[in-house]
Formats: structure tokens, sequence, C-alpha cells
């Protein structure tokens, strides 16, 4: 399972997003794919995010059972824990490219 959220993306990233997944609801995209094509999915994301941000989460095995990464300006970044993936806030007014 891929889920993919996105905020502020082109119209045209938006479509590229539904030739492989389904959007469920405004900017959130859910498929099942393998890594080959999660992989060229995220390499789209990152050639035409612009100004916006994103989150990709899947299926995994380890400890949590998935993993994630994000893409673009956030106050959500992905900090690892005792080898386990979390996510930390940066305080008001600092975001991360």
């Amino acid at each position: 399972m891929l889920v993919i959220v996105t905020e502020n993306v082109p119209p045209r990233l938006r479509g590229r997003l539904g030739l492989w997944l389904v959007e469920v609801r405004a900017g959130v995209y859910v498929g099942d794919v393998s890594r080959r094509v999660r992989e060229m999915i995220w390499d789209n994301l990152e050639k035409g995010i612009e100004d916006g941000n994103a989150v990709m989460a899947w299926t995994s095995n380890n400890e949590s059972g998935f993993d994630f990464m994000t893409l673009g300006t956030n106050r959500r970044i992905p900090v690892e824990m005792d080898g386990i993936k979390l996510v930390s806030f940066l305080p008001e007014g600092n975001q991360a490219a």
C-alpha cells in the first residue's frame, strides 16, 4: 500500500500522480505499486513539486510496518530514533526545506 499526501503542488503534478494512483480526496493518493514504480513516482514528485510539499508512506517490513519520506517545505520532519522513524515539529517560523 502506498499513500501520498500533497499540498500546493502544480495541477500537472496532480494529474501525473493520478495516472498511477487513485486520488481519494484532494491531494491524497493511494495505490498498491511495486518498489520500482514507487521510486519512479518519487522522482516525478521531486521534479515537479515547485513550492509545494508532500509526504509518501508505504508498507514496509520493519518494526512500525511502514516507512515514509517527506519533500518540500514543512514544519514536520522525519527523525530516526532507536531505529524507528518518527515525526518532529520545528518551532513556529522555522520550516525545513
